[in-house]
């Protein structure tokens, strides 16, 4: 079975982002606003100038015989349905201690629903979905962090997801792809986003939205799976515009075939299956919902997308190469301290330059060079951080733009370098997803353990910029700003648009980091033997040879 140290699965308390909260926002007024969907008639709730319908079920709970089974359609339902109430996580494990940790919360295997906040009285608004991050382990899409008001005020309906998560969400096993008609398993957690899509297609213009007109949107394994629907043939057809915040693109494990350093998918259920001593799926479907997935964590098992032929036809970066993913504009990018909260991804501090030059020169061979200008010995705290944030999310986010541009769409690259006295304090500046609150707005729904950001004119002038960018991307595919300056469509090695102390571009964006890393993957991607992931430093596998058809590569 896969080890659990997959990217952020190695450490609970590192990249579980952003995770529920209990209670509305704002007062509500006692006007109820109702909508007459498709799918039936709900009753939400005014909140200053929002109307915000929460916890509506797009698809059938996974319960029983329907657990690890694609969504179901929620049948019709007649009279009024309530949509006030926060709806409930769905299943995940404990997490421990850090910045994203909110503590306990009640979850439920009954947790397919979404939320909408609409502008009031809105028409043909663009639309934006976001999908929380949290290492397709933890998260809900319900949390206070991503209230939508900030949204509303400027003219944007905003939905919110939940999907299912860990073992529940992403068990590939060979029974379960014996009793699937296309012969596939996994997948089920990218499954119940494309039900979410679809519902919002369905359903999005009774709430004043244009459903010809949506962005979908995330942060980590948020934006992994906007990297997944992008890359998703079930999914063409339903968004418009992508942002993806601090993406990355490892290697995927494929349905039957082990490849890359990975076992199979299947090999990895049923590897998990017998390490619980659990007998087959039937079994499997008997155990209580908490104790399954505080097992299966427990055990080791790292979710993740599978590559089925169907779903996912082929690894993330071939999809992309070919040119085959959806053809939408885009924004991606990721932030200078991405690490800083996840430093169990680090390599181990060098005794000393010379010892950390030959270990480097003993990895990557005849790159050597190349790695050592862009990340010397002079100090080694510094490089660890740098090299392990390239490799990551650096590579995936230009990697992205890139490849968009390609295929004819204007895409944005951005870097989030904006610090504050808190953050700085614990030497944790742009760490890790420390964008979310300035792209809602909701300063004040941080988790406990997060360094708190002052209620400051000019963070909130610095996080309208961030809104406006992101909105007027979902409205036109041009992201502007009151109090910014004009983002340039990327060309590669050009602009950037660098998310400081305030918006400003920054020309000949991080030269060489991109076809460093890009050479490396290629590489281990030909080789067929190595994974393309965190690994930096002396964590890294010796490089294979070059090979022509690499070196060539754009």
């Amino acid at each position: 079975m896969r080890a659990l140290p997959r990217f952020i699965a190695a450490a609970p308390s590192a990249c579980a982002l952003l995770l529920a909260s209990s209670a509305a926002g704002a007062a509500a007024s006692d006007t109820a606003p109702v909508v007459k969907a498709p799918a039936g008639a709900l009753a939400g709730i005014r909140e200053g100038a929002a109307d915000v319908f929460r916890a509506i079920p797009y698809a059938l709970p996974p319960l029983g015989a329907r657990r690890w089974q694609p969504p179901a359609a929620m049948p019709h339902w007649t009279g009024v349905r309530p949509a006030k109430t926060v709806g409930l996580p769905c299943m995940q494990p404990a997490m421990a201690a850090g910045p994203y940790d909110r503590g306990p919360q009640p979850m439920s295997e009954d947790c397919l629903t979404l939320d909408v906040t609409v502008p009031a009285n809105a028409h043909n608004a663009p639309v934006m979905v976001w999908i929380h991050g949290g290492t397709l382990i933890w998260g809900t899409g319900h949390s206070k962090m991503y209230d939508g008001k900030g949204f509303a005020k400027r003219g944007v309906v905003l939905v919110s997801i939940n999907y299912r998560l860990g073992v529940l969400g992403y068990l590939a096993h060979p029974e379960l792809s014996r009793e699937s008609k296309d012969g596939i398993s996994g997948n089920y957690g990218l499954l119940d986003q494309i039900a979410a899509l679809r519902w919002v297609r369905e359903n999005i213009a009774s709430f004043g939205g244009d459903a010809k007109n949506v962005t979908i949107f995330g942060e980590s394994a948020g934006a992994l799976s906007v990297e997944y629907l992008l890359a998703s043939p079930a999914a063409r057809g339903l968004f418009d515009k992508a942002i993806a915040e601090s993406a990355y693109a490892f290697t995927t494990p494929e349905l039957r075939s082990a490849r890359f350093e990975e076992q199979s998918a299947e090999g990895i259920g049923a590897a998990l299956s017998a390490k619980l001593g659990v007998p087959g799926i039937a079994a499997l479907r008997a155990m209580d919902a908490r104790k399954l997935v505080d097992a299966a964590a427990a055990a080791g098992y790292a979710p993740y997308g599978t590559i089925d032929g169907k779903i996912l036809t082929r690894q993330i970066v071939d999809t992309f190469d070919r040119g085959e993913q959806a053809p939408v504009p885009l924004i991606a990018g990721f932030n200078s301290g991405e690490i800083r909260s996840l430093r169990f991804l680090l390599p181990p501090l060098p005794a000393d330059a010379a010892s950390y030059e030959r270990d480097v020169r003993a990895r990557y061979g005849d790159l050597t060079d190349a790695y050592l200008r862009l990340y010397p010995a002079r100090d080694p705290e510094q490089t660890r951080l740098a090299s392990t944030r390239d490799a990551v999310f650096g590579w995936a986010a230009e990697r992205l733009v890139r490849k968009q541009a390609a295929v004819g769409q204007p895409s944005y690259l951005y870097y989030f370098d904006h610090d504050y006295p808190a953050a700085a304090a614990a030497n944790m500046t742009a760490f890790h997803a420390s964008e979310v609150p300035f792209v809602f707005g909701a300063f004040g729904a941080t988790p406990p353990n997060w360094p708190a950001i002052p209620q400051t004119a000019g963070e909130r002038r610095f996080a309208d910029s961030m809104l406006d960018y992101w909105t007027s991307f979902a409205r036109s595919g041009k992201p502007t700003a009151a109090t910014g300056p004009a983002w340039q469509v990327f060309t590669p090695g050009d602009t950037a648009m660098t998310l400081g102390a305030s918006p400003h571009l920054s020309q000949h964006f991080m030269p060489g980091m991109y076809a460093l890393h890009e050479e490396i993957m290629c590489r281990r991607r030909q080789d067929g033997t190595q994974s393309w992931t965190w690994r930096t430093g002396s964590t890294a596998p010796i490089l294979p040879k070059p090979t022509p058809s690499c070196s060539a590569r754009p």
